[in-house]
Order: structure tokens, then sequence, then C-alpha cells
């Protein structure tokens, strides 16, 4: 049996805000200040063109929502712009934490070209959205692709593309149900992928709980996706399966310490197990 685990030196760590801000920029502030305080390398933002993602008609469609009563006043009351990402840009900036989006459109995409990110993300929505890929690729941005809703086929296409136009990229295990139940995870699928692309492989979660993300890291993820939100029951599509401040700490804290937990694999009497030795085994006096 093979002990060895191939647990990375430093997992990076992304609080996947997405739009669980709800139009309000002290929300996403209050967010990325969470996101700081526990330890995160990372936020990340969620930017689409509302006019190019979705149908006049879906927009039509009659929704109720904090913004209006139809799905446009819905989807634009969640978007943030110009002015809006230049503040989260300058504060992220302040406090010392990397931020990042997933452009759901190629406009979206050139938009936040502007700040010089160190990081692009596919989401698993747009992976099959091969002219996307090939727009994305060309920035030449390390690029976090997750896979959600993708056969291994749908995955080859994509990192062909990447591959072809050099950009570099992590690919991220996802299963893109909301909340995920623990039986469809499937976690096995990080090394699984490892050894298919030879790349680095991380992992998106949207289950309600710790656990598959400290597991995921355990099985060599190279970095960790989880939504966070001030409060799980606030409007929102997403709010449910996300992290609340302190079970993102909990996350951070665990993930920090799989390494130094994990070990070698080779038994040692402990230098620290001596002195407790010569105390319990009363036989050996």
């Amino acid at each position: 049996m093979n002990l060895e685990l191939n647990i990375p030196d430093k997992i990076f760590i992304v609080a996947e805000i997405g739009i669980n801000h709800n139009g309000s920029m002290k929300i996403a502030k209050k967010l990325i200040d969470a996101a700081k305080n526990c330890g995160c390398d990372a936020v990340k933002f969620q930017k689409r063109d509302v006019e190019t993602v979705y149908s006049k008609e879906e927009l039509d469609k009659p929704r109720e929502s904090p913004w209006g009563k139809t799905q446009r006043d819905q989807k634009i009351g969640l978007e943030f712009g110009e002015k809006e990402y230049d503040e989260i840009d300058a504060y992220c900036s302040e406090i010392g934490i990397e931020w990042f989006a997933s452009a759901w459109d190629i406009k979206s995409l050139d938009f936040l070209a502007k700040y010089n990110l160190k990081n692009n993300k596919v989401a698993s929505a747009l992976i099959t959205h091969e002219s996307f890929l090939e727009h994305c690729s060309k920035q030449k941005i390390h690029t976090y692709i997750s896979t959600g809703m993708s056969t291994m086929q749908i995955i080859e296409k994509a990192v062909k593309i990447f591959k072809k136009n050099e950009c570099s990229f992590s690919l991220m295990h996802s299963v893109s149900v909301y909340p995920c139940p623990n039986e469809i995870l499937n976690l096995n699928n990080i090394p699984l992928l490892k050894k298919k692309f030879n790349c680095e492989v991380g992992y998106s979660g949207h289950e309600a709980s710790v656990s598959p993300s400290i597991i995921a890291a355990t099985l060599g993820a190279n970095s960790i996706e989880r939504h966070i939100t001030l409060d799980r029951s606030m409007y929102g599509s997403d709010q449910s399966a996300s992290l609340e401040e302190a079970g993102l700490r909990n996350l951070v804290n665990s993930v920090r310490k799989i390494r130094e937990c994990i070990g070698l694999s080779e038994k040692q009497f402990q230098v620290g197990e001596k002195a407790v030795a010569s105390k319990l085994r009363y036989w050996e006096k």
C-alpha cells in the first residue's frame, strides 16, 4: 500500500464572494475583510454583461426580488460595474489580499483585463464555450478552469485550447449541484485529473460543510475555492451553499495544518514519547 500523499507545500485558498454581495459594496467589503481575517489568499467575484449572457426573453420574465419584478431587475441589481470594481481593486490592495473574477462573457473578460489581475477563472458553465476559451487563453494569465457539468472529453478540449495558446492553467474539480450532497462529490477525481493532464488540480466546492474541502486537500488539491457569505439565510441562490466566517476560519486553519500533521510515512519513536514510556511501561523497569 502506497502511503505517500502528494500534498502541496502551499494550498491557494480562494474565498468566492461571487454575487453574495447582493449588489452592496458595504457587504462586499465585509466579505473581503472576513476572507483576509481568516487567512485566505484571494477573493473572487463574478462578472457578467447582463444583456450578453441572457436573452431578452429571459430578462423580461417576472421575478420578485429586492430590485424589482423582472429577471432583468434582479440580474442588474446583482452586477457591479467599473466604479465598484475600481473600489474593490483599491480596497484589496490596501488590506493586502488578491482578487480576481470569473467572467461569463468575452466583454466581461476584456473589462477585467484593465486591472492586471494575476488570475482568470473559467466557470463550469463556460467550459464548452470555445471562443471564450480561446480569448481567455490568449490573455496569457494563469487560469483556473472549473470542471463541473463536464465529461472527460469536454475537459480535454478545454485543456487542448490552453496548451495550444501556451497559457498556464489549473483544473478545478467541481460538481455543479447547490448545495452538493457528499455521495456525489467524487473527490477521487482530483488525483485522477492530476495524473491524466499532468497539471495542478484544485477543488471548487458547493457543499454546506468544510470537511470535503479538507479531504480534497489531503488528496493533493493545489487550490481550494469556497463560496462565502455573511449569513446563509440571506437572499441569493448561492448563500445556502456558502460558508459563514466561522466555517471559513475552520476550513483555512484545518487546511494549513494538513502537511504538518501528515508528516512522514515511517513509524518513529518520538523523543517526547520516551519520557511517557518510562512512566507507563512499568514492566520494563
